[in-house]
This record gives structure tokens, C-alpha cells and sequence, in this order.
């Protein structure tokens, strides 16, 4: 791919999903998209671990629901912040810096925390909960993408096959491993989230350019 093709490409991958000048490009999106799936990464490695014979459907099931709350969240959190997104456009880069870094910082903090046992039943009562817990923190991300004029479809769907993926391999990986990589997948999902929050804001007040 040359240069100018490559450039053709990234301007109209902007295009169409929205994220041209808004701050989050396509890189800051994936980078975003898997900071937010590290919490069920963490999740799904405790449900391979809590299984002793783990079934496909099983693996599949994990990786739908919390795929799909991953990226039904978003929305609502989009359509909840753009009622009042207006309101504060002049310091609206200061909201989403705060979000990303609460978020962030939260799932750092639970990474130190104790080690939950899941339940090991993968029923509708179980799954739904774990999928609403593990999802929250894109309910919130969702608010910011009203600030950020994102198209949350795109962005949503992004989100949201990301998650699938990681869910599905971290309950292999609890399966095979146990809990070793939980911790770790909740710091690198909260750095990552700092980091994006740190980039907009300074971006916004010029301090950098990308």
C-alpha cells in the first residue's frame, strides 16, 4: 500500500464512520475498544477457571452477551449525553478526560483487589448480570462519545467485536492458565483508558497534535 493510497484510505475511514476532527481516530478507537473489554477479559478468564470441561457454546455465549452489552452501552450513554452535550462544548474535552481517568483508574484499583469466585452456571441470571457489571464502564465511554461527535454505530459495533474476541479468549486462557493474566488485563485496560483521556485533553488544549 503507497503512501498515497494509504492517506486516501484513512480520510475515508474518517468519513464514514465519523471520526474526522473529532479527536479519536482510528487508532485511539481500537486502543479504546480494547481497554474498555479487559474488564470481561478478566471476567471470562474467572468463568474458564471456575469450568472444569468448557464447552464451545459455552465459550460462544460468554463472548455474545458480553460482546453484545459492550456494545449496547455505548448507545445509551451516546444518546444520554448528547441531550446536555452543548451545554458544556466549551470544557466537554475536561468531561471525557475525567471519565477515561476515573474509569481508568478504577479498574486499576479493582486489579489489586481481591480474587471473586464466579459462579460456574452459564444461565440466563448469571450471564446477564456479569454482562451488566462488565459493561458499565462503556456506558459511561458512551457519554464521552457525545462530546466527541463520534458515530456510535461504528464506534458501538467496533467496541463490541473487540470485547467478543477478547471474551472468547479469556476463557480459554482461564481454562488452560487460571487467574494469571486477570490482573494484569485489568492495569493494561486502565492505562490504556488514562492514556486516551490524557491524549484528547491535551489535544484540545494544544498542547500536542496528531
Amino acid at each position: 500500500m503507497n503512501n498515497r493510497f494509504r492517506k486516501y484510505y484513512l480520510m475515508t475511514y474518517k468519513e464514514d464512520t465519523g471520526l474526522e476532527d473529532t479527536g479519536l481516530g482510528l487508532i485511539e478507537l481500537f486502543l479504546l475498544a480494547v481497554g474498555l473489554s479487559m474488564d470481561a477479559f478478566a471476567v471470562s478468564i474467572c468463568k474458564g477457571l471456575s469450568v472444569q470441561e468448557l464447552k464451545i457454546k459455552d465459550v460462544l455465549l460468554v463472548g455474545l452477551y458480553f460482546g453484545g452489552f459492550q456494545a449496547f452501552m455505548p448507545v445509551i450513554g451516546y444518546f444520554a449525553g448528547s441531550s446536555f452535550a452543548e451545554m458544556i462544548s466549551s470544557f466537554d474535552h475536561w468531561v471525557v478526560f475525567v471519565l477515561l481517568l476515573f474509569i481508568g483508574g478504577n479498574m486499576i484499583k479493582e486489579a489489586f483487589g481481591e480474587n471473586e469466585e464466579l459462579n460456574p452456571s452459564f444461565d440466563v441470571k448469571t450471564m446477564l448480570l456479569l454482562a451488566i457489571a462488565t459493561s458499565i464502564d462503556a456506558l459511561a465511554v458512551g457519554v464521552s462519545f457525545a462530546f466527541l461527535k463520534v458515530n456510535i454505530f461504528h464506534a458501538a459495533a467496533f467496541i463490541g467485536v473487540t470485547t467478543f474476541i477478547c471474551s472468547l479468549i479469556g476463557i480459554k486462557v482461564g481454562n488452560l492458565f487460571g487467574s494469571k493474566y486477570k490482573a494484569k488485563a485489568e492495569i493494561a485496560g486502565g492505562i490504556i483508558l488514562i492514556f486516551i483521556g490524557c491524549k484528547v485533553l491535551l489535544e484540545h488544549l494544544g498542547v500536542i497534535q496528531f
